[in-house]
């Protein structure tokens, strides 16, 4: 019932895009608020990140300052996941009230608290804050560009540092924060909705005069009363033991063109969309010379029959150059290990089926960016409920092997994949408790993924290969000879390992240059939005697998190798090895990773995507060397 009724709000918010235009309607969740004058504002912290570290921390893991009382808010699951940990804040705005040198709070550090900023400065850790659903910013002016300003999602914790005339490096903190609150005002009425959240972070050593009055402080170095605001951070706050820091902060309002539908542009501005379009066009190159060769084959294959059928030609020359047809009573002899075989290709297409339909759902904007983890959310249902698929694959190709326990290869494409993956996944996630990180899985949401895995999907991977089990097998198109065949030597070229590493170049080729995009968003904390992109580069990586696999497989069975069931699903599938190769080259190349740990995490996160990668292609390399091999076999009339 809860399926079909979000399936009716699909098809009416498609209507509705095409009836009223894309800036219309708002998602569930994302839509839009009106605050008036002197509304209050709820200014929420998020995690401490770090590129360098890559382990996000919650906020109040620093000695920062604290409302009366902390309280959490509700994160769905790909929040959880993504080790995001919104707390409410101490700032407190009131929509279109500047306000200017606002006393925070006034902290001394210990030499323990201290140490901890300093730590954090020293990784580069960003403060991440939400304001109406939209993440803080710095905005950075190019030095080579008088465009719109790149945006730096939150800004650093502090900063390294010397004084003018010493060697030695010290440890400066933001004590100072400087928020404009852009928004765009509704000429119908008064009331305006929030379209930017900026902040300028400065550190300041504050000074006050006499003693220290909590019921009133008023400080020399930022002071409303005479107009004397926080511009540069010349005299800095210094982070040491018995170091006195006050926190202070100002507020602008700034009325703005941009219109509320329209205010996630900037953040996903997108400057490189040439790098995209070469991308692409690169990878059709590819396609273009793999279809001419694919065309040729067929053309040549089915000229040939025709011609031998006309007594055309001589029989000796219809044997040198139709060789394929010699194996015909071999093709189709069921490969050794067969049955894991079958459990690779029904995870592959439980695989295909999550990416296919994430991919559509983020296209028509159903996955927007201030659904935070919404897109982690929606993959790991979707993996869930594609079990169904993946059972009825594994099963009818199973039964096609001639197998009889239904059960048994069910249980092993239920549980295989999602157990290596859980296994990498819990070592990663032990390494990230014992860093105490936020990132680290709570128990509550490792229970929810074990449940989701053997509570939903191991049923529905069981439902899918009852459902295939009762199917009629799939038919050869040719008999199976009792005796196989001997296969002659095989020229060095066509050795299994050579044929096999060649052929996972091009698809790789195809999506390298936008694998670079989607590995900056994972691990430099960027935004990717692109999907549009994506989808094309995702048609051309399985085109490309289909093409690559069919010509060799087209190559080794006119060498009279019949032993083409396994080759077909590793030569697209080697493609991961290349995407492993290429994500250790950007770790050594790109980031600044030092720590052991957060290496660690780098490359067992990317042997789990490779290994997922590895999954996807070698399942679409080997249906399209299935349907090629069935088709041509069934076309010739064997005596």
């Amino acid at each position: 019932m809860a399926r079909s009724r979000s399936l009716l709000l699909t098809i009416c918010t498609i209507l509705a895009i095409l009836i009223h235009g894309a800036h219309s309607f708002y998602l569930p969740g994302v839509a839009p608020q009106d605050f008036f004058n002197g509304a209050e504002l709820t200014v929420k912290v998020n995690k401490l990140t770090s590129i360098k570290t890559q382990l996000p921390y919650s906020y109040y893991t620093l000695p920062f300052c604290t409302p009366s009382k902390i309280v959490d808010s509700a994160e769905n699951l790909g929040e959880v996941l993504r080790g995001d940990r919104i707390e409410n804040s101490p700032y407190t705005f009131k929509m279109g009230d500047a306000k200017m040198c606002n006393i925070l709070c006034r902290k001394t550090l210990d030499a323990k608290t201290a140490k901890a900023f300093k730590e954090k400065i020293d990784d580069e850790y960003r403060v991440n804050m939400i304001l109406d659903n939209l993440p803080l910013v710095v905005p950075m002016q190019r030095p080579d560009q008088e465009s719109l300003p790149v945006y730096q999602l939150g800004y650093h914790v502090g900063l390294k540092g010397q004084y003018s005339g010493s060697k030695e490096e010290k440890y400066f903190i933001h004590n100072h924060l400087s928020f404009i609150v852009k928004y765009h005002k509704d000429t119908q009425s008064d009331s305006a909705r929030i379209v930017g959240f900026e902040v300028k972070p400065f550190s300041v050593k504050h000074a006050y005069e006499g003693k220290w009055s909590d019921e009133n402080p008023r400080l020399t170095t930022c002071d409303p009363h005479t107009r004397h605001t926080v511009v540069n951070s010349n005299t800095p706050q210094e982070v040491e033991d018995k170091a006195e820091i006050i926190f202070t902060y100002d507020v602008e309002f700034q009325d703005s063109d941009v219109k509320w539908a329209s205010r996630w542009d900037a953040y996903l501005l997108m400057t490189d969309d040439q790098i995209h379009w070469f991308s692409i066009v690169n990878s059709l190159m590819i396609v273009l010379f793999l279809s001419g060769m694919v065309a040729m084959i067929m053309l040549r294959t089915l000229y040939r029959d025709i011609s031998k059928y006309n007594e055309l030609e001589t029989q000796e020359e219809a044997q040198e150059e139709t060789g394929w047809k010699l194996v015909h009573g071999d093709v189709f002899r069921p490969p050794s290990n067969s049955d894991l075989l079958c459990v690779y290709v029904g995870t592959g297409v439980q695989f295909f089926g999550m990416i296919l339909v994430t991919m559509i759902f983020a296209i028509l904007g159903f996955l927007s960016p201030s659904n935070r983890g919404g897109l982690m959310t929606a993959m790991l249902l979707l993996w869930v409920f594609m079990g169904i698929f993946a059972g009825y694959a594994s099963s009818r190709l199973y039964k096609m092997f001639k197998g009889s326990e239904w059960k048994k290869i069910a249980l092993r494409t239920a549980v295989m994949f999602p157990g290596i993956v859980s296994a990498i996944f819990f070592v990663l996630n032990a390494l990230i408790w014992g860093q105490k990180s936020s990132g680290a899985v709570p128990f509550g949401t490792m229970f929810a993924l074990v449940f989701l895995w053997f509570g939903i999907s191991v049923p529905l991977v069981f439902v899918g290969s009852y459902i295939g089990s009762k199917k009629p097998a799939i038919e050869d198109p040719v008999k199976t000879n009792k005796i196989p065949r001997q296969i002659p030597e095989q020229a060095w070229y066509m050795n299994p390992a050579f044929s096999i590493l060649i052929g996972g170049i091009l698809p790789f080729g195809a999506v390298f240059i936008e694998l670079f995009f989607i590995l900056t968003s994972i691990w430099l904390n960027q935004f990717y939005y692109i999907f549009g992109f994506l989808f094309l580069v995702f048609a051309i990586l399985i085109v490309t697998c289909a093409e690559i696999t069919i010509v060799l497989c087209y190559f080794q069975l006119c060498s009279e190798d019949y032993l083409w069931w396994w080759r077909s699903y590793l030569t697209s599938g080697s493609s991961a090895l290349y995407l492993f190769l290429y994500a250790t080259f950007y770790f050594f190349t790109k980031l600044e990773i030092t720590k052991l740990v957060s290496g660690a995490l780098y490359f067992g996160y990317m042997l789990i995507a490779s290994y997922a990668f590895f999954v996807l292609t070698g399942t679409i390399g080997f249906y399209a060397c299935f349907w090629f091999t069935r088709l041509i076999y069934s076309s010739v009339k064997i005596d």
